[in-house]
């Protein structure tokens, strides 16, 4: 059972989700995937296992809901090579679990983070759109 005060912080948090833009929820988006690609990469380094497992887990679940966002009618080709990066990404992070890659995720990280910029330049440039700084 929860106590109080972390039923507290986790309704402050889905709060603060749900006052952000779409645009902002994307940056947020890419900001846990490329946490958890890091956390992924560290446990990689230190030969554990479950933090390897875990990163990777959760940043595949980040890109598919990324990926299951996309418009692919009103997205045209954007959406459409967003989705095979997407697609991409996620067959690279399969390739570092299953093969021990280092270098899979190396590039899904760097991918996450230009994705991630673009994504921050769009969201800042569209007024109310950039995500909210917390206290």
């Amino acid at each position: 059972m929860l106590s109080t005060a972390a039923r507290a912080a986790a309704s402050y948090q889905r709060t603060a989700v749900e006052c952000e833009s779409p645009l902002a929820l994307v940056v947020m988006l890419y900001d846990g995937a490329i946490a958890q690609v890091t956390r992924a990469r560290e446990g990689a380094a230190k030969n554990d296992l479950k933090t390897r497992r875990e990163g990777l887990s959760r940043a595949m679940a980040m890109v598919n809901q990324l990926q299951s966002t996309l418009d692919m009618t009103a997205g045209g080709e954007m959406a459409t090579s967003l989705d095979a990066l997407y697609t991409y990404m996620v067959s690279r992070m399969v390739d570092a679990n299953i093969k021990k890659d280092s270098k899979a995720l190396d590039e899904v990280y760097r991918l996450l983070c230009t994705l991630r910029e673009g994504w921050q330049q769009v969201a800042n440039s569209q007024p109310g759109a950039a995500p909210r700084t917390q206290p």
